[in-house]
């Protein structure tokens, strides 16, 4: 249940984004579950409240804001654009109840397909100020650079769409990019139908043909796991800058230095370098100590799977049992997919207002 304390604060902050020009939005809390978990994957569902409604079918309480505001700026958002929002997001806790499943959620949202590097400084520079003095520590990542790590390793393409797919889960991502880099051993269901495949014996069984799939699609998928295991280790120096790019964990300007030198070895991800050179100059300029602030090259792989750029988060480090107080992060692709052709570079962030009337010890 949402307290007093908790609404009050919300609005404070609902009002504070007002003032910094967005516009007041609503979403409703029913939201069709199709599309989330498209967007989402499944692992939401287990974190979800799924209802079936008898015209609309199946629907969740609403988990976030960022995918209606997307949609409803999409279909008639002007550019550039700010909106903002006050509401109660719900998601299932899997620690006995120790954290509450429905709680308050303020939200700001920018988009801007001009200057995406400043909305991005905007965003995060205006939640440094909002939640100055409260004893948190800012954390940031950048979700591209790892994308264009992936997408430029000299493999094929089915193993890079495999690594993507699981760039959010990491151990997954660990354990299939130590077996394309041939140092873990293939699942022995899949090498013994491997050893079937090279012995001319893929299908042969007179059981009766059950499931989904037809023979054909059966064939076709064996067919790409014998290619897959026909293709090349990717190189070891490749694996090893990649994991210790996974693992980076700095100053943003120590981190932008180690990072220039694992490019020797990844020089893919030059440009994302760029980039990220480039926005902690724009930071700087937005009055954040670009010196102080941490970089974590793997943040933001186990939240919600829509970021694809710079992300942020605010802890309290003296209270490890709390979630963040604040995230946020930039999310270009989501537009794309839910513009129906159209697309905008957009980047936000959320407040949750009873953790921070919590960390004051009000009531």
């Amino acid at each position: 249940m949402v307290t007093p304390a908790a609404r009050a604060e919300g609005q404070r902050l609902f009002g504070a984004f007002q003032t910094w020009g967005a516009v007041p939005v609503e979403a409703a809390v029913l939201q069709p579950a199709e599309t989330l978990l498209d967007l989402y994957g499944e692992d939401i569902r287990a974190r979800a409240y799924v209802t079936q409604d008898p015209v609309q079918g199946e629907m969740m309480l609403r988990p976030d804001f960022t995918v209606p505001v997307v949609q409803a700026h999409m279909a008639v958002g002007a550019e550039p654009a700010r909106y903002c929002y006050l509401g109660e997001v719900f998601r299932k806790q899997e620690d006995g109840g120790a954290r509450a499943s429905e709680y308050l959620q303020v939200g700001y949202e920018v988009f801007d397909r001009d200057q995406p590097l400043r909305a991005d400084a905007e965003v995060f520079a205006l939640f440094s100020r909002m939640l100055a003095g409260k004893g948190l520590r800012a954390a940031t990542g950048d979700i591209g650079i790892l994308i264009a790590a992936v997408k430029g390793l000299p493999t094929s393409d089915t193993r890079k769409a495999a690594l993507m797919r699981h760039l959010w889960r990491p151990q997954r991502f660990r354990a299939l990019l130590e077996r394309f880099a041939g140092r873990a051993p293939l699942p022995k269901g899949r090498a013994e139908l491997l050893a079937r495949l090279a012995a001319g014996d893929p299908v042969a069984s007179e059981a009766p043909q059950i499931g989904l799939r037809t023979r054909a699609e059966i064939e076709a998928r064996m067919a790409k796991l014998a290619e897959d295991a026909a293709t090349a280790p990717i190189p070891g120096d490749v694996v090893d800058a990649l994991e210790a790019l996974i693992q980076l964990s700095e100053k943003s300007r120590k981190a932008l230095e180690e990072m220039r030198k694992m490019a020797s070895v990844l020089p893919w991800i030059g440009p994302s370098l760029d980039l990220f050179e480039e926005r902690l100059s724009v930071l700087a300029a937005h009055g954040v100590d670009v010196a102080s602030l941490d970089f974590e090259a793997s943040y933001g792989r186990t939240t919600l799977e829509y970021y694809d750029g710079f992300v942020f988060g605010f802890y309290a480090e003296a209270r490890p049992d709390l979630p963040p107080v604040a995230t946020g992060g930039r999310y270009d692709a989501l537009t794309a997919v839910l513009g129906q052709g159209r697309s905008i570079p957009a980047v936000g962030g959320v407040i949750r207002p009873a953790l921070v009337v919590e960390l004051e010890g009000r009531a």
